[in-house]
């Protein structure tokens, strides 16, 4: 008997747009599923890890200039539950020195960049715009030595509130390089630009309650000159020297100030 031979069966056209339908289904799929992870991934580090920060004021000029672009460790401050006072414990706390990203009081939707140079319970005055911390004086090495004129403000009197005993609040009349003593209440911090005579700090809107740190500068990854006038800054202006430097180098030594 002669063997029965079967015959390949040849899928129809129809077969195989439903098996390229799927194959494209499936890539559709898993391009998706990439998406959605790397931004649950970028969200969590944004929120909880790191957070970047572009220099925009030059409030801080002696160590950061306009057009850094700064990475803040938000771990170590203890990341802020979005929309809430409640915060994911921290492995480290605020130190004198510590060039911080914060949320101020004083400004909805702003983020503000400032150096911790008083604790709570610190003493703080200044004399002839040379800081004194508990009585001693303070080296400061990133100073922008530029200073204009001491004006007096409007804006210092909430001071009254926080000087030492031997201060009569009824002749205290602070100005920009004469100010103090004072003392920081707990869980509060006082911060100040290093460029003093450009800065709106603490001298002017108080201080910052500790709950509105947002993380500790860590380190620069990208600087350039936004205030060039060349076509094309971020290509052309780029300060080299700058790139992947920490926070502590740019300061010369700020930490030994403190």
């Amino acid at each position: 008997m002669a063997r029965k031979t079967k015959r390949p069966v040849k899928k129809g056209r129809a077969g195989s747009e439903a098996q390229g339908a799927d194959r494209e289904s499936g890539t559709l799929r898993e391009w998706t599923k990439s998406v959605v992870i790397a931004v649950v991934l970028f969200l969590f580090m944004r929120t909880f890890l790191l957070q970047t920060f572009v220099i925009i004021s030059g409030s801080m000029e002696g160590t950061l200039l306009v057009g850094d672009m700064l990475v803040a460790n938000r771990l170590a401050m203890g990341p802020r539950i979005p929309g809430t006072r409640i915060r994911i414990p921290a492995y480290s706390e605020p130190r004198r020195g510590d060039v911080m990203v914060f949320d101020p009081h004083h400004e909805v939707d702003m983020k503000l960049v400032k150096r911790i140079v008083g604790l709570p319970g610190d003493t703080l005055e200044m004399r002839d715009a040379v800081l004194i911390l508990n009585g001693h004086e303070v080296p400061e090495p990133y100073l922008n030595s530029v200073l204009g004129s001491d004006a007096p403000s409007p804006d210092f009197q909430w001071q009254k509130d926080y000087l030492t005993a031997e201060i009569d609040p009824s002749t205290y009349v602070p100005s920009l390089h004469n100010w103090g003593p004072l003392v920081v209440s707990p869980d509060h911090y006082f911060m100040l630009g290093d460029n003093r005579d450009a800065s709106l700090d603490s001298r002017y809107w108080g201080l910052l309650e500790g709950w509105r740190f947002e993380g500790r500068v860590a380190l620069l990854y990208f600087s350039y000159n936004k205030e060039s006038f060349r076509p094309f800054p971020a290509v052309r202006e780029i300060r080299w020297g700058r790139l992947g430097r920490t926070i502590a180098a740019v300061s010369e030594g700020s930490k030994s100030a403190y």
